[in-house]
């Protein structure tokens, strides 16, 4: 299976996941020239931006320490991007959360990272 295949099929369980956790799916794989944000989604009164990582086994570390610096300032500026072409959403508290899925265990990250 090719990355992007196996890249879709983790987003669709963590979505699952995010689904049973309470949270609303607004879009998946929201594309821009800034980049790509792999799920959108409401949790309560929060407007979450979701990245999703997926390790076969913790050799390599965790999903969620896949996310550096620069992938985080990538999906920070997405996230600008989206607000400002859903403006229906410009009034909402926004966070960044992380679902890490490795080794069959899956790890929600809420607030994992902030846009200071």
């Amino acid at each position: 299976m090719n990355r992007r295949k196996t890249g879709e099929q983790y987003e669709q369980l963590a979505s699952s996941f995010l689904e049973k956790e309470g949270y609303r799916i607004l879009e998946r794989n929201f594309r821009c020239r800034q980049g790509e944000i792999d799920i959108i989604a409401f949790d309560q009164e929060y407007l979450v931006f979701l990245e999703v990582k997926y390790r076969k086994d913790g050799r390599m570390g965790s999903g969620a320490e896949a996310v550096d610096f620069a992938k985080r300032r990538r999906i920070i500026r997405c996230a600008q991007y989206y607000l400002m072409k859903h403006a229906e959403y410009a009034s909402a508290p926004c966070r960044f959360d992380v679902v890490s899925m490795c080794g069959g265990r899956t790890v929600l990250y809420r607030d994992a990272f902030q846009t200071g």
